[in-house]
């Protein structure tokens, strides 16, 4: 599929992205929780490969990822997973650049070309700045896959006019300042990060704290073309209790919501909260 199906799940609405760690608990039950996320709403899966320095996640997303690598989860295995889904929507593999690096011996073509043949459509790597971001954007329009940048709150109005222009899929646009975690309310920042972004020519999904159908709505009512969620699925798969249906569930009340907004928008403006 690649970075255009990543594309199209944005344009029939706004788009739900879920995240979950592959390989938590085992690479058996993540492809069951993906099934899951699909059957309640989900346009892209973000995919977590493991690392071990997860420098851009908060507490509950480092122990998704501690326990995906105490069960044996490596690159090469998070790419078996992949070619074993049966799912129709893009997924997107969420990672960190030395993993990249080390996969090919100072390469990242071969992780790349290697994702590219598993059914991987796009990548997300956090520590990777767009300024040197050159060997591995070359990579993935060599194999067709979408390059997603994370625009933040400090991000510069430069670096930000760098990232519309060279950013593929769509721009993850970070909710707030910090790391990843489920929040109780929308930030302020999400909306003046929206606002900064008018004219890209991509898609833009807010992530960094949305566990709500509530919380959804005000993002998309406020300009966002999707929403992205991570920590409210991985408490979900840590707590190990009808885990996918539990998924199922929650993944189709964060996509209402989103698709609530959408429907008002309309008719009325933009609320925030």
């Amino acid at each position: 599929m690649g970075e255009r199906a990543i594309r199209a799940a944005f344009e029939g609405g706004p788009a739900l992205v879920p995240y979950v760690v592959a390989g938590d608990p085992d690479p058996e039950a993540t492809e069951a929780y993906v099934e899951a996320l699909v059957r309640g709403g989900a346009d892209v899966v973000e995919l977590g490969l493991p690392f071990s320095e997860p420098i851009a996640d908060g507490p509950t997303i480092e122990s998704g990822i501690r326990r995906a690598l105490d069960a044996g989860m490596t690159p090469s295995r998070y790419l078996d997973l992949v070619a074993d889904l049966d799912v129709d929507v893009p997924i997107v593999t969420m990672t960190y650049y030395n993993l990249l690096f080390r996969y090919g011996d100072g390469d990242v073509e071969p992780f790349v070309a290697d994702a590219a043949a598993a059914g991987v459509d796009g990548l997300i790597v956090p520590d990777l700045p767009v300024e040197e971001s050159g060997p591995l954007r070359e990579a993935c329009e060599q194999h067709d896959l979408a390059l997603v940048f994370i625009v933040a709150p400090t991000t510069t109005e430069d670096r930000i006019e760098r990232i519309v222009e060279q950013a593929s899929g769509f721009v993850y646009v970070q909710a707030r300042l910090g790391t990843t975690g489920a929040r109780a309310d929308v930030s302020e920042q999400t909306y003046e990060s929206l606002d900064r972004l008018p004219d890209a020519d991509v898609p833009t999904a807010v992530g960094f704290g949305v566990s709500s159908g509530e919380q959804a709505r005000a993002i998309v009512a406020g300009g966002a073309d999707g929403v992205v969620a991570g920590s409210v699925f991985v408490d979900i798969v840590a707590s190990g209790e009808n885990v996918a249906d539990r998924l199922e569930r929650t993944a189709a009340e964060i996509k209402a919501g989103a698709t609530e907004a959408s429907s008002a928008s309309s008719v009325s403006e933009p609320e925030r909260t």
